[in-house]
């Protein structure tokens, strides 16, 4: 994997310290101990460490909507409004749920967001052509692509743009720079790819 250094597309973390992502995702860390958490926009440390796990999604919509993006709780509240994210009667998160994030994002951000419940790996690459970003449904593994996926999807990227065979996307759950921001050949991509995701369109990219 190497770095992407065609986009302009910014990049951040569903954690508030990039720096401390490796640690918090592979347990060494409780996210309540993240310094940087009021960054966030979260309320308290205790809501920022229960819902950071769950929010690479709007992390991926908060950087296609540019510099000039709602901190991430923000969007982690209107897309609660929009049942983008629900909670059960034990208080377990589900979500994104892409039917209500998409009518979220075309309704309160003017962005032309489409639902990909089926999208094939050979499809990618025209939508991106077409100036779409695409926030793809991948395992989380694919920040080590060297290692075999046990399955596929559970985690959000965003595909901004690709050369010939290769893709570009942004991780939020990357642990390094180089897992943050990165290109893959679309082969490799598909190891991880579960064929769903959410196109955006519609709006000036940064």
């Amino acid at each position: 994997m190497t770095p992407c250094t065609t986009c302009r597309t910014p990049v951040h973390t569903q954690f508030a310290s990039p720096g401390l992502v490796d640690a918090i995702v592979n347990g060494r860390l409780d996210a309540a101990k993240d310094p940087a958490w009021a960054e966030s926009g979260a309320e308290s440390v205790e809501d920022y460490a229960r819902w950071s796990d769950h929010l690479c999604g709007v992390t991926c919509f908060q950087m296609a909507l540019g510099p000039s993006a709602p901190s991430l709780f923000e969007l982690r509240d209107g897309a609660r409004k929009y049942g983008a994210y629900t909670e059960d009667a034990e208080g377990n998160i589900r979500g994104l749920i892409y039917a209500p994030f998409a009518e979220y994002a075309r309704e309160v951000h003017g962005v032309d967001a489409t639902v990909h419940r089926e999208l094939a790996l050979d499809e990618i690459p025209a939508l991106l052509d077409a100036g779409r970003t695409v926030m793809a449904s991948v395992h989380h593994a694919i920040r080590t692509p060297d290692r075999e996926p046990p399955s596929r999807g559970g985690h959000l990227v965003l595909l901004t743009a690709r050369t010939r065979d290769t893709v570009h996307f942004h991780n939020p759950s990357g642990t390094t720079a180089d897992t943050r921001a990165a290109d893959l050949p679309l082969a490799d991509f598909g190891r991880y790819f579960a064929g769903r995701g959410v196109s955006l369109g519609g709006y000036a990219q940064a």
